[in-house]
């Protein structure tokens, strides 16, 4: 997948030019503040490129899912306030995201300078394409930069229709710093994978990843599979997952699943129980065969753990999404942070190891071992889908690169 890095163009052409942005800054807030500024951060390097070669930049993200209208619960107010302080320069909030206010204080803007617009969400049109929406941004500006990866798996008016509309214009949309970044570490580690090539899958439901199931099967040469969508093979197996979470319509699926992937897949091989998954809850550890009745499935067990680090220090390549139990719950944490430190000294050791989705990028952060991971990607759904061998929209619709 080839596509125009917004470090392809000339410096020296962006001076004066205003350059629209969407990134990627739905991060969480309450009470006004920001718990997890990590989206912020990934967006510096594009926008310091950008406002250090004296570009005039816009910038565009949603937050949230306000439903097609103006919710103060999901301003972007606060983020432009971070934004300024990472950046150590002024970012004009415009508290509205199209209409003639916007395009005022667009015109208003001077060389260097940054404005972030209100959450795009606040406009029914952004999530249904609107592409009189998209041609309203993309009249404010000849150059867009897609740097939203979380966002790119989405056909919305401010990532595929924006860049539809500006090169309809005669302009160009190219990738960000951390959209390229994102899709050479993705992309390396589907098509050019130093083996061994180990994939960890976990999470709640099969439902959500059978597709990623299936792409990945025929590329890795072990897929560990952990959390509750476990049970669910568990089933297909014939055993007891007592008041577990599994899906009983993907039972059929995950049957033929272990049919076709042989010794390839594998699954817990023990369980950390309660009679429910909450704080507090008295644990127990047992042999995936020994689950009662009245268990509900919380964690993969010390033995589990043991097997899976062991295929993760003998890898080279690593693609993980997804915890292996409820690791919000203390009681239920160890199975995905054992997870993490494994990926951490694997990485150590010279593997590379790509991460997807919220929580196992929190889990390495619990874990102290993010910074010692290769690449933990901004994107939960984008990566997923992008691993699942599926086109994500915001990425296609960009300018096609040169060449190599």
């Amino acid at each position: 997948m080839s596509k125009k890095i917004v470090s392809d163009i000339d410096p020296a052409s962006l001076a004066g030019r205003t350059v629209l942005v969407r990134a990627d800054l739905n991060v969480p807030i309450a009470d006004g503040r920001i718990s997890d500024d990590r989206r912020v951060r990934a967006s510096l390097p594009t926008l310091r490129l950008l406002t250090s070669a004296g570009a005039r930049v816009v910038l565009l993200s949603h937050l949230g899912r306000p439903k097609g209208a103006p919710d103060p619960k999901y301003s972007l107010k606060p983020v432009a306030d971070r934004l300024a302080e990472l950046l150590n320069r002024s970012v004009r909030f415009v508290p509205e995201s199209a209409g003639p206010a916007v395009r005022t204080a667009v015109e208003s803007l001077s060389e260097g300078d940054v404005a972030l617009l209100e959450n795009t969400r606040f406009h029914p049109g952004d999530t249904a394409n609107d592409p009189e929406l998209a041609a309203s941004w993309a009249a404010l500006g000849d150059l867009f930069v897609n740097d939203a990866f979380g966002a790119a798996h989405r056909a919305h008016a401010s990532t595929s229709g924006l860049a539809e509309a500006v090169k309809a214009r005669g302009g160009e949309a190219v990738a960000g710093l951390l959209m390229a970044r994102e899709l050479r570490f993705l992309g390396e580690a589907l098509e050019r994978p130093e083996r061994p090539f180990v994939a960890i899958l976990g999470g709640a439901k099969i439902s959500g990843k059978i597709d990623v199931i299936g792409a990945l099967l025929p590329r890795v040469d072990r897929l560990l599979i952990g959390g509750a969508m476990a049970n669910t093979f568990f089933k297909a197996l014939g055993l007891e997952t007592g008041g577990s979470l599994v899906e009983d319509d993907r039972v059929e699926v995950a049957r033929r699943t272990l049919q076709e992937a042989g010794e390839r897949l594998l699954l817990p091989v023990d369980c950390v129980v309660a009679a429910e998954i909450a704080e507090g809850s008295t644990t127990r550890v047992v042999e995936r065969s020994q689950v009662g009745a009245d268990d509900r499935i919380g964690d993969v067990g010390p033995a589990t753990r043991e097997v899976y680090a062991k295929e993760i220090a003998a890898a080279r390549t690593i693609v993980w999404n997804g915890p292996m139990g409820v690791f919000e719950i203390d009681a239920f944490a160890e199975g995905t942070t054992a997870m993490a430190r494994a990926v951490a000294t694997a990485c150590d050791g010279g593997a590379t190891a790509v991460l997807g989705g919220g929580d196992s990028a929190a889990a390495v952060d619990r874990a102290g071992v993010a910074d010692r991971i290769t690449h933990v990607s901004t994107g939960g759904g984008a990566s997923l889908e992008f691993l699942a061998g599926a086109a994500l929209p915001g990425v296609e619709a960009l300018t096609e690169g040169s060449a190599a």
